[in-house]
């Protein structure tokens, strides 16, 4: 006893010398010095957290500066709320379980005075009362996102309408808001400028009207698949300031509506009719006679551009982008394009049945300054037409020529030789070898190449990319089956800035290539599905060289296991999806992602080593899931409560029911699929 009264205190250390010297020069930084420091790392959350935690003023002077707040989980907005207290965005995308008690703490928090927008696009389970405390508590909202909050009726518009300097609000799959509420808003929230009633199905020609006479001062009005007629069309194209107006899937919208229509709007710039089939050349010319400053349009699914059509257009002299995806497009069609659109910038023809060499190569040869072309699935171009894009087109930031399959490899040199300002370039399922990847690393802005299903190249054409490319941020080589670790080496040494890669089904593919890409610390999407060479140690070096890992597929990486799962659940903290299919992981690892409470989406298909209790769980501890797919086989191993109770959380189960398919019979069906492609026996 007199052992334990006699016992000294152990002495507090002093701080080392050094210590002391840093804290005392972080002192004398100036507040407006550290914002500066601030705003620059704010891109890199994990570089911005470890900067605040250095010392209590940096840590006070975060809290305080920081203007965006995007909490991982709605457990976490009560702390959040209390250390942030003037922040001008909050961002509940993360958060699918938001309900009218966390409503009401955004309400009364101190913060709400500073809040200007508000991000409720992905968030369940509020209603109109959870809804009035917000716009009440926060008087200073200008932005509003209700995207996808398909319970809310006209009270909550009634709500809205008192949010009186609103000028952002986006309504979209709103369906049971009608006429009435959309009134409400109209009269009280006049201080409107973006408006989005995207499948507002409940929404028609007076609610719009009653918008576009109220809301004088709206630039953007995005009106996709509401059952409107023209009816409405005259009050929106008074609107002074308008600048956007999307009417897609506005089927009521034909020709002899527009026929009618006289009335001309001075300040429009982007105008989208997509997917409208009722109007052809007679009802575009009326709309268009109106609206000469128009910029970019966009008919995409619609009616065919015939040589009418196009000539509707020409009196647009400002028009610099036409996409045109879908549509049946005649050669005369696109020569009148390129005869009246004297100031086309961009051209989309995706997926366009009839683009031909004549057609594309009339309208490249008279549009030198085209930036960007999109000619994906145009099966008809040859060599002749990419001549005339190479040789005409020289300041292309951009070009999708997905599947042209008639295109030969020779023209992808002549890419590569004549468009160095190119930035984004998709090349998937084409015939391009390694002289032409050769020829397009002298791209050096290039920061988006897509490779997949390439067949023709190798490493040694990779090795080209990655030695000229710097700049490299996202890199698709899906299914691309020469690839090996020698061509990921070299893009790994020469792309530090890569973000993004796709290798999957590339077989070849070992360890040494996830090993190489471990130093790319921006890497924060890995797709590796099909590559049965890959094993725990290469995904362990990702984990802990790349933190900022956000999307992980490995399905069918059969060596996998717990030991390459724990490294990334204890350094991955970022991650947010993960595709488990057809793994060695057992209940272990699977329990050990628990840890990472970013974690949103999981896939789960036949996992050998996994039981039913050992994937209960899992999923119980992994607090942030909105979004497990699993086989429906395992629907009836687990109890119902335990759905219930996800649900109610805010989870989503995706059931299905494919069958299992291991490594040979995937190969096999691969090999079948190649040779039906090249005409093999």
């Amino acid at each position: 006893m007199a052992r334990f009264e006699t016992a000294q205190k152990p002495k507090k250390q002093k701080t080392p010398p050094l210590m002391a010297s840093s804290i005392s020069n972080f002192d004398k930084l100036s507040p407006e010095l550290i914002y500066t420091i601030l705003d620059l790392l704010t891109p890199n959350p994990p570089s911005l957290k470890s900067f605040s935690l250095t010392c209590k003023s940096f840590y006070t002077l975060e809290s305080s500066h920081r203007k965006t707040l995007k909490p991982l989980n709605s457990t976490h907005l009560p702390s959040t709320l209390t250390r942030y207290t003037q922040p001008a965005t909050l961002d509940l995308t993360l958060c699918p379980r938001i309900t009218d008690h966390s409503l009401s703490l955004i309400a009364g928090a101190a913060c709400a005075d500073t809040l200007r927008f508000v991000d409720l696009s992905r968030s369940r389970h509020f209603t109109a009362a959870g809804l009035a405390a917000l716009v009440r508590g926060c008087r200073g909202l200008t932005g509003l996102d209700l995207s996808n909050a398909t319970e809310l009726r006209d009270a909550a518009a009634a709500t809205i309408a008192e949010a009186r300097n609103l000028e952002r609000l986006w309504l979209g799959r709103c369906k049971l808001m009608t006429d009435i509420g959309i009134g409400c808003i109209a009269v009280g929230c006049t201080k409107l400028k973006v408006v989005s009633l995207k499948w507002c199905l409940g929404v028609g020609d007076l609610g719009v009207g009653l918008v576009a006479v109220k809301c004088k001062d709206l630039r953007s009005l995005d009106l996709s698949y509401l059952p409107i007629t023209s009816k409405c069309l005259p009050a929106i194209l008074k609107l002074q300031c308008l600048e956007e107006l999307v009417l897609e899937g506005c089927f009521g919208i034909d020709d002899d509506s527009l026929a009618t229509l006289k009335q001309e709007s001075k300040s429009l710039k982007i105008l989208d009719m997509s997917s409208i089939q009722n109007v052809s050349h007679v009802g575009l010319s009326s709309l268009t006679n109106g609206i000469g400053c128009l910029q970019q349009l966009t008919l995409a699914y619609g009616s065919s551009i015939t040589i009418d059509l196009a000539r509707s257009l020409q009196k647009l002299s400002k028009l610099q982008s036409i996409k045109l995806d879908g549509c049946a497009v005649t050669c005369s069609g696109l020569q009148a394009i390129g005869d009246g659109c004297v100031s086309l910038r961009e051209l989309s023809l995706s997926k366009c049945a009839g683009v031909t060499d004549d057609g594309l190569s009339s309208i490249v040869r008279k549009h030198m300054e085209l930036e960007k072309l999109d000619i994906t699935c145009c099966r008809k171009i040859t060599y002749i037409s990419i001549a005339h894009v190479a040789n005409s087109c020289t300041s292309l930031t951009s070009l999708k020529m997905e599947s042209c399959t008639l295109v030969p490899r020779e023209a992808f040199v002549l890419i590569g030789r004549r468009c160095h300002l190119l930035e984004e370039l998709d090349l998937t399922d084409n015939e391009i070898d390694d002289e032409g990847l050769k020829a397009i690393s002298k791209c050096s802005k290039i920061s988006t190449l897509k490779l997949g299903i390439c067949l023709n190249i190798t490493d040694k054409g990779l090795s080209h990319i990655g030695n000229h490319c710097s700049k490299l941020v996202e890199l698709d080589l899906y299914r691309s089956m020469e690839i090996t670790d020698s061509g990921i080496q070299a893009i790994a040494h020469g792309c530090p800035a890569l973000e993004m890669i796709n290798v999957s089904y590339c077989q070849d593919i070992t360890d040494g290539s996830l090993i190489s890409l471990s130093k790319c610390s921006n890497l924060n999407t890995l797709e590796c599905r099909g590559c049965p060479l890959i094993s725990s140690l290469g995904i362990a070096a990702i984990a802990v060289g790349c933190k900022q890992l956000k999307k992980l597929d490995i399905k069918k990486c059969y060596n996998i296991n717990d030991f390459g799962i724990i490294p990334l659940a204890h350094f991955s903290q970022n991650l947010r999806a993960i595709n488990l299919s057809y793994t060695s992981v057992t209940d272990v690892g699977l329990l050990s992602l628990a840890s990472i409470s970013c974690l949103q989406s999981m896939t789960i298909l036949h996992l050998k080593g996994l039981s039913p209790r050992g994937l209960a769980g899992a999923l119980l501890a992994c607090g942030g899931l909105t979004k497990v797919k699993l086989h429906s086989s395992l629907r009836s191993l687990l109890p119902q409560p335990l759905f219930e109770h996800l649900e109610t959380r805010g989870c989503v189960f995706h059931w299905r029911e494919k069958v299992f398919q291991d490594e040979l019979e995937d190969s096999k069906c691969w090999k079948m699929q190649l040779a039906e492609i090249n005409n093999e026996p």
